[in-house]
């Protein structure tokens, strides 16, 4: 059993691999078994990663826009339209260059 992502393989669970896996879980159930994993623990971290993502910036949104959006497609799209926002490779990147920085400086 090969996962692509966009065409790309990423993983491969072997035939002795798929066995050990059947041993607990029916054949015929094993393929909807795993799709529904992956499904959920994507959609897991997606929802964690929004969660933290809501306690962020709902104090930083209110009083600057008129309305929040109660959609969570909406209410991401407003957060990355702001002009502060910057994911995580943006902030890692500042503060490698505030570390060099400070240490340039000593």
């Amino acid at each position: 059993m090969k996962i692509s992502v966009d065409n790309q393989d990423v993983f491969t669970l072997s035939e002795t691999q798929k066995k050990v896996i059947m041993n607990d879980i029916a054949e015929e159930e094993f393929e909807n078994d795993m799709k529904r994993r992956l499904h959920y623990i994507l959609t897991h971290k997606y929802e964690k990663c929004l969660e933290r993502l809501r306690n962020e910036w709902m104090p930083k949104l209110k009083g600057r826009v008129p309305s929040i959006p109660t959609n969570d497609e909406a209410f991401a799209q407003l957060i990355f339209s702001q002009p502060e926002y910057k994911d995580r490779s943006q902030r890692e990147r500042e503060e490698k260059l505030k570390q060099d920085s400070s240490f340039k400086v000593q």
